[in-house]
Parts: structure tokens; sequence; C-alpha cells
């Protein structure tokens, strides 16, 4: 049998590798612009898609531009693309960073630029096998994300962006790991159908050389097509069959989507039915934002809380609330809470009102620490409990290698470091079993399973986010809180100095939110739940392990695909470095 010629093959597959050529991603000699400037146009649109922008749809636009431009690279050139992704967003998603240090929150954006989106890609087979493996490498690379370095940073993550969105049910199953995964897998099949759709248009387009009829018919017989400037035998349905692959691929993405949402909107259990009801006030004390605390007087910020605790039989409607919830870090102390002349203060506001309170409070312990603490008062007046803060912000409540970066870096901002807690967040007040999570620690699934497995019926959240002159975090926040109370199943409260302080149903519907920087008090009827989600039995392990499973499912298609395509002529697909 003897080979057919290139030419002969090439005139047999003219239109169909017309519009390959058309809408090839990458050629065997990629330019770095071709490289980075869609990828980096993917960032920015999945940055959008995240609040405060929030144009939630425009994530999925992102995913299929970059699964396209993954098409053929090479590893450093994946890399690069990872790492364009990254930068286009993160750094709309993350600048608020460089706020406290312009030069450490550029050096912070490149790094998570490259550490999660950068090495996904990396790890993502270059053609055949990569819609099966990106979906679950960036589910693992916003995983270790989370978790490293110096404790992790979710925060800028697009399942914040997918709050508000359909996807979000996804998170009752498998936590906003899941909500990413999913949202790729979208993006992908939105590529596919693009892709599809373009080759079919321009594959009509395409002219066609009268000259090449003769040999057009030679090569139909047999069976060979040009491909990577060689030719593959029994070849002739390779586009048809692409295109096949690529219509089954969205048939299954749109199954496995739906079958996803489906479940977390309607069949999986949401926290079980309502047992209970409480009646909560949100205490919003207003005041000027993007100020560091350490220009304001704690005299100031304490007296602004008292004085919008006042207004709440204003605004209670003759029914006066059973649990009062006050910000992160609002009475700010030099010594014990026990010893210090706000506890009496604070009792008595507990007796006056005849409710329970949850108060943020920081100690400072020597010259070098401090504690911040959620602190619950009962009715009486008397201390109940108190949850110390486990996720710390790195570079905002501590200086990790403070020796070393204090020779990079003004840290006169962060003189102490803060002792990190070990609770479980369960905090036990007449009449609820309150899961609190301080601040940062809402964007951590974690911060709000450990509380819910232990017992907790309701979610609340102190926090403070004054320091931040814009609404970019407040929003992102506001999204956290709507995440983690899919996630478990649980309504969720959340009180701000000067905003956001909102309140979230188990179905992460916003049923109220106040204006940043307003003397503003929340009253809410909120309901207790006791059962537990998928999310809260299992965890993030089962999507972890999914993930996994995917890229391992997509590197071997690649390499059976690849193994395939070298016989029996021996050639391999082009890729570029």
């Amino acid at each position: 049998m003897t080979r057919p010629s290139t030419q002969v093959a090439t005139a047999a597959a003219r239109p169909s590798a017309a519009a390959d050529q058309a809408l090839a991603p990458v050629g065997a000699k990629t330019r770095r612009g071709s490289v980075v400037l869609p990828s980096l146009l993917s960032g920015v649109l999945m940055a959008l898609s995240v609040p405060p922008w929030g144009f939630w749809p425009l994530a999925f636009a992102g995913g299929a531009l970059f699964w396209w431009r993954l098409g053929g690279l090479g590893p450093r050139s994946r890399l690069l693309a990872g790492w364009a992704l990254g930068l286009g967003l993160f750094l709309p998603g993350l600048w608020w960073a460089t706020s406290f240090n312009v030069y450490g929150g550029i050096v912070l954006i490149v790094i998570e630029s490259l550490l999660a989106p950068g090495v996904a890609a990396l790890v993502t087979p270059p053609g055949a096998g990569r819609s099966v493996a990106l979906p679950g490498a960036m589910v693992l690379g916003e995983a270790i994300r989370s978790h490293w370095p110096f404790g992790g940073l979710p925060m800028g993550s697009i399942a914040l962006g997918q709050a508000a969105s359909p996807l979000a049910a996804c998170a009752r199953l498998g936590g906003p790991l899941l909500v990413i995964g999913v949202t790729w897998l979208v993006g992908i099949a939105l590529g596919a159908l693009a892709v599809t759709g373009a080759r079919r248009w321009l594959g009509r387009r395409a002219p066609i050389d009268p000259a090449a009829g003769a040999v057009s018919t030679a090569a139909a017989a047999t069976g060979a097509i040009a491909v990577g400037g060689s030719t593959v035998p029994g070849s002739a349905a390779v586009a048809p069959a692409v295109t096949s692959r690529r219509t089954g691929l969205v048939a299954v993405t749109a199954v496995v989507v739906g079958i996803a949402v489906v479940l977390g909107a309607t069949l999986a259990p949401a926290g079980g039915p309502t047992v209970g009801e409480i009646r909560v006030a949100a205490v919003q004390g207003g005041g000027r934002r993007g100020v560091s605390h350490i220009y304001v007087s704690p005299a100031t910020v304490f007296d602004a809380q008292l004085a919008a605790t006042a207004m709440i039989g204003a605004v209670d409607r003759g029914r006066p609330p059973t649990l009062v919830l006050w910000p992160e870090d609002v009475v700010a102390l030099p010594g014990p809470l026990s010893d210090s002349q706000a506890k009496p203060v604070l009792a008595e506001l507990a007796r006056r009102h005849h409710a329970s309170m949850v108060v943020g409070v920081t100690e400072d312990v020597g010259a070098a620490h401090f504690r911040n603490e959620a602190v619950a008062f009962s009715p009486s007046g008397s201390v109940i409990g108190h949850y110390e803060k486990v996720h710390r912000v790195p570079f905002g409540e501590y200086i990790p290698y403070r020796s070393f970066f204090s020779h990079l870096a003004n840290l006169s901002a962060v003189p102490r470091n803060a002792i990190p807690g070990h609770g479980d967040g369960v905090l036990r007040v007449p009449g609820a079993v309150l899961g609190t999570m301080i601040s940062f620690e809402v964007f951590f699934p974690d911060r709000g399973r450990d509380p819910v497995v232990h017992g907790a019926d309701l979610l609340v959240v102190p926090t403070n986010t004054s320091s931040y002159a814009t609404s970019q975090v407040p929003t992102q926040e506001v999204a956290a809180d709507q995440l983690q109370a899919i996630a478990e199943g649980r309504y969720l409260v959340q009180a701000a100095p000067s905003g956001y302080s909102d309140v979230v149903t188990p179905h992460g519907a916003v049923l109220q939110r106040s204006v940043l920087g307003r003397r503003q008090v929340l009253v809410a009827d909120v309901g207790l739940r006791h059962g537990l989600t998928v999310f809260a039995r299992l965890g993030e392990v089962p999507t972890e392990l999914a993930a996994g499973f995917f890229v391992a499912a997509g590197w071997l298609l690649w390499w059976r695909r690849r193994r395939t395509a070298t016989e029996p002529w021996g050639w391999r697909p082009a890729t570029a470095r």
C-alpha cells in the first residue's frame, strides 16, 4: 500500500481544512501575544462576573475563550496562558490588597495568578482531553489557593460571581469548589458550540479549487487528509468526527450541569425544615470608610455602636429582638474584657433589651499579640461564651515571617499579631445555637461547616470592612454570605461597623442589606434549622477527588488520541512551546 501524497490529501480536505486553519488556536510556532492577549481577556471577563460588577454570565464567556486558547499549546505556553488568565482575573479582583501596601499587593496578585490558574493550565493536556481535565484542574487550583500560602486567600474567586446565578445551588452539594467546576463546564460547552458552529460556517464559505476535483476523488478513495503538514490515513471523516465529539461534549455537559443544578436547587437536603424562629438585630454604627483603625479612636467606634443600638426600639415595630449582633472589633481593649469598663456597659445593654448579645472584641495581649473574639452575653448580662477567630488575615491581622518582611515594607500598620483560635465557632445563647464566623472566615467553607456539624442552627458573621474605601470587599463578602448560607442550609446574619450588614436565606436570597457608611439597624425574623446539606455532611473532599479524576481522565484521553494519531505513519500533532 502506497502512502497518498500530501497534495492529494490537502485538496480533498480543503473546505474543512480552511475552516480549521481559520479557527486554529495555535500553530507550530506561537507568538506570545497570541497566547497572552486572549487569556488576559478571559480573565478580565471572569473578573467582571465577580462583585462588585457581578455580571455573572461573563464567566462562561471567559471560560469558553480560555478553553479555545489552550488548545494545542505546549507546557510553557499553557503556563503563560494560565498566568495571564490569573492576572486578568486577580488584578481587578484583588486590587484592594494594594490599599495596605502597593508593592506587597502587586506581588500577592502575581503569585496568586501563577499558583492557581497558571499551574492549573499547565497540568491540563493541550489537545484531546482538555475539555475533561480543565474544569478539574481549575477546581484543584482553587482548592490549593484556598489553603496555601499563609492559610489561603479565597477572595476574588469566580464562585463569588455565581452567588446570584442558578449555579449557586450546586454549593449545597459540593460547596464553592463545585460551583467553580460547573462554571467551567458551562464555559467549555459554550466554547465547543461556538467553535463547531464557526467551523461549519467557514467550511461552507471556503472556496474549492475546481482543479482539485480529480485528486479529491483519489483522496476520498484512500481516506486520507492532511493534518499539521502530514497525512493521516483513514481520516476523511475527522472533521465530522470532531464535530460529533463536540456535540456530544455539549450534550453531556448540559446533562451534568442540569442534574447538579436540579439536585442542588430542589432535591438535595437544604438544612431541613424550620424548627424555630428568632428575632435578630444587626447593629451598624456607621461612619467614614477607607480609614485604617489606627487613625480612629476606639471610643468613637464604641460610641457609634451605642448610638445605633439605641435605634432598635424605633425600627423593631414593637417586637424587640431576642439576639443583638454587633460587628467585629468594635470593642477594642488594651487588656482583658473582664477587667475593662466596657463589660458592665455591654451587660447593661443586654439586660435593658432583654436580649442575648454577640459582640466583636479585641484584647491586646502584651506588646506583640492580640485576640480577636466574638463574645456572647446572656439577657441577664453575664458572659456565656466566646469564640476566637481561627483564620487570621495575613498582612492584615498578622505578619508571617515578620523579621523577613520588615526589610521589604513598612509594617507599622500591623504592630501586633493576632493569636489564632482553635474553636468550632459554636456560641450557645438562649433560643439558638449560633455558628460564628468572624469577617475573613466567611470566605472559607470549612468555617461555616464546622459549627453546623456541631449543632449550629443559625450562622452569624461579625465583620469589619471599614478600612476599604470602595465597595469591592463588602460586595464580595455578601456573595460569600450567600454561598455559605446555601452550602450549609442556614439563615445568615452579618453585622459590620459601616456595612454591609445583611440577612440571607438558606437559598441565598438577600432579604436585607444596609447602606455603606450609614448608621443603621437591620431587624429580621430568621428561621432555625437542624438538618444537614450534602456539603455539610461530606465537605469538599468528594469534589476534590472528582476534580482529580477529571484531570487524570483528560490526560488518559489525550494519551490514547496521541497514540492513535501516531499509527501507522508516526504523525504527531504539532504543539507550541
